[in-house]
């Protein structure tokens, strides 16, 4: 295992567009970082370069310390499991699993390879399939081989390029918690390039959102969540995506502060409308689960956000929860922020609706006019011009992206625990 460290690393192609542009990563030894973000955004390129597949134009690429900019890809003990899984097909599970071993020409025995080989197939519940061809596996299996022979190569890192892409929804959602746990257990530092968010989420101690080769922001799944540093990632991160409704913040005519909305006015706290008041205008940031309908509402949460009416365009039922739609007309002053935005996340438009969260059981159809409640405490307001988060407590995400390091450091302690 060993540390990777990214400073400043570019990358521009002979054209001079830099697919990567001033990436700076410090990846802990044993850590699970995820590079995510849309098509194009360089995740793919930035991990050919680790790797050594792609050449770096600036800045240095460090290994346990070492600079490897200039080494090649086998000297750098770096094992990579491709989106295609890069099996041999004329080989049995068995031997392509060894495969690595059998390039390092008398480093292993025949027995080295074999009880490496049974160790790797055993994690991977591959025992019963060592004999058989790839061909004859299922897309689920053929991933678990490919992941056995990065086992057992005992390499300084894994790098995962897109693996679960070619699987289905279901297979993925397997794979998904099958790497989360074989990575905990090797606690073997991993690099994994997805465009994916739910994996992102899901996978990663911490993950690094990028947009057209630049980084975003790297934090912990819930610091991106819930203090994203900018319109892209609050957009980007999450499903279904944050709602960003234009508005005013001015004086109310009760004498408090609201967010004046296609919607109406909506009562802000004064730690949020302080962020916004000096501004013509802004893109309050509220994700769907911040609405709940005003009658389900304890009376002593009410006061801590603010009630509105809106009619719902329609609403959709998925058993265990429920989504209403609600339509307003945009205004034209962040009309190309949210086109800009669009186009940054790889989406076709951001259609000028609300989705809110509603109960799995309630009878709110489209056409109804409901009475909502939104929670003002956690609404962030971003500059349409910038993109920034004006709102953003850093100390607070800070201290997220802490505690999720402290779980997971109890999460491999346990897993470690087990396996002796």
């Amino acid at each position: 295992m060993a540390s990777i460290t990214l400073q400043n690393i570019v990358k521009e192609y002979d054209d001079g567009f830099p697919a990567v542009n001033d990436v700076s990563i410090d990846i802990e030894d044993g850590e699970f970082v995820i590079l995510v973000g849309p098509s194009g955004c360089g995740k793919s390129t930035l991990l050919r370069m680790i790797v050594g597949l792609e050449d770096i134009t600036s800045g240095d690429l460090l290994i346990g310390g070492d600079r490897v900019n200039d080494k090649p890809p086998r000297e750098r003990n770096l094992a990579m499991v491709f989106q295609n899984y890069a099996l041999y097909p004329h080989l049995s599970v068995f031997e392509n699993i060894a495969f690595p071993m059998r390039l390092a020409k008398g480093k292993f025995t025949q027995e080295q390879v074999k009880e490496k080989v049974e160790r790797a197939a055993g994690m991977l519940e591959l025992t019963e399939h060592l004999q058989r061809k790839p061909a004859n596996l299922s897309g689920g299996q053929r991933q678990r081989v490919a992941m056995g022979r990065a086992i057992v190569r005992d390499a300084n890192a894994f790098l995962f390029d897109e693996p679960l892409s070619n699987l289905d929804a279901k297979l993925r959602g397997q794979m998904r918690a099958e790497i989360s746990q074989l990575q905990r257990s090797l606690n073997t530092t991993s690099v994994y390039v997805t465009h994916d968010q739910t994996e992102a989420m899901t996978l990663g101690d911490r993950v690094a959102v990028l947009k057209k080769g630049v980084l975003q922001q790297i934090a912990s799944p819930r610091e991106l969540y819930e203090q994203p540093a900018n319109l892209f990632v609050a957009g980007f991160i999450g499903s279904p995506s944050m709602n960003f409704l234009p508005g005013t913040v001015s004086e109310g005519s009760t004498g408090s502060t609201v967010l004046s909305t296609p919607l109406g006015d909506i009562e802000l706290p004064e730690q949020v409308a302080a962020a916004g008041r000096e501004k013509e205008i802004v893109l309050a940031g509220i994700r769907p689960e911040f609405f709940e309908e005003a009658s389900q509402v304890e009376e002593s949460r009410r006061g801590r956000g603010s009630v509105f009416s809106a009619e719902l365009s329609h609403v959709e039922w998925l058993g265990n929860e429920q989504y209403g739609y609600v339509r307003y007309q945009n205004d034209p002053r962040v009309a190309d922020a949210l086109a800009n935005l669009a186009a940054d996340m790889d989406a076709d438009e951001l259609r000028t609706q609300l989705v809110v969260a509603l109960d799995a059981m309630s009878r709110i159809r489209g056409g109804d006019t409901a009475e909502l409640w939104v929670d003002t405490r956690r609404i962030h307001l971003f500059d349409p011009a910038t993109g920034e988060n004006l709102t953003r407590d850093a100390e607070a995400g800070a201290e997220l992206t802490r505690l999720a390091a402290e779980d997971r450091r109890r999460d491999r302690e346990r897993a470690a625990a087990h396996a002796d």
